[in-house]
């Protein structure tokens, strides 16, 4: 039963998406804060993450309710993300410690992040290895969509029950869309597919000169495609009227079935 919290948390976030002023200075900040590379000035635990903080909220909301053991993630950039989930991941091990406290024997819980990238940059490579949180994360390097990486991030995944999966790699249509189709199906049932930025295809042309995607080739089309196919999966839109500012719309993913 829902505390009246919850129910007034529910009827505020549903007035949202009919909130024509809250919903155009949404857009308004949003072009204007991709433009000023605004989701780069942020670090977790000494490490860039290149996230709005909107979405590390979100995540960290999704993570309590999930539970994962497993968190798969492609794309590292400087780590951050990894460090981020990994954090949430030893936060959730401390909670289950402190309710299992005096019992024998009590088995410790292998909570993981997996981080997949096809160029994980050496420098930050090695202040991921030097992070206390190391003992959390396992990285594979090669592209996400290679068949060689699939297999190995489907045998770590046999071992887990409770998947998350969030990808922010390449974010062309046909990558995101592999991506989608490999590792949408890992996620358990309950959770969530995040995929980021969503917001490619809402901002004005020509908004990445220096990159392949854009719009009506990006991961929202992706996303669109990906949905056709399977309806196991919807978007949590409460999740989008809830943010309102995030680089992830209509890109978390909740396996229904």
């Amino acid at each position: 039963m829902k505390t009246d919290h919850e129910m007034e948390t529910i009827e505020r976030v549903a007035k949202n998406a009919v909130n024509n002023r809250l919903c155009e200075a949404s857009k308004a900040f949003l072009g204007e804060s991709v433009a000023a590379k605004y989701s780069y000035n942020f670090s977790w635990l000494g490490r860039p993450i290149i996230q709005y903080p909107q979405d590390m909220i979100a995540l960290q909301e999704i993570v309590w309710k999930v539970q994962p053991d497993l968190i798969i993630e492609t794309g590292i950039a400087h780590g951050g993300s990894l460090i981020f989930s990994a954090s949430l991941l030893e936060l959730l091990d401390l909670c289950d410690v402190s309710a299992t406290r005096g019992a024998a024997n009590t088995p410790a819980v292998k909570r993981r992040v997996l981080g997949i990238d096809i160029d994980l940059r050496e420098h930050n490579r090695l202040a991921l290895d030097e992070h206390p949180l190391r003992h959390r994360i396992i990285t594979l390097d090669g592209s996400s969509t290679s068949p060689d990486i699939i297999r190995e991030a489907v045998d770590i995944a046999s071992t887990h029950k409770h998947i998350l999966v969030c990808l922010d790699s390449n974010h062309e249509h046909e990558h995101v869309l592999k991506e989608l189709n490999a590792y949408a199906p890992l996620v358990s049932q309950g959770s969530y597919c995040v995929v980021f930025d969503t917001l490619i295809e809402d901002l004005p042309e020509n908004s990445f000169p220096d990159r392949p995607w854009g719009k009506g080739d990006n991961p929202k089309t992706a996303v669109r495609d990906f949905l056709k196919k399977h309806t196991n999966f919807k978007i949590d839109t409460s999740m989008d009227n809830k943010l309102m500012i995030s680089a992830a719309p209509t890109g978390y993913l909740k396996r229904v079935c």
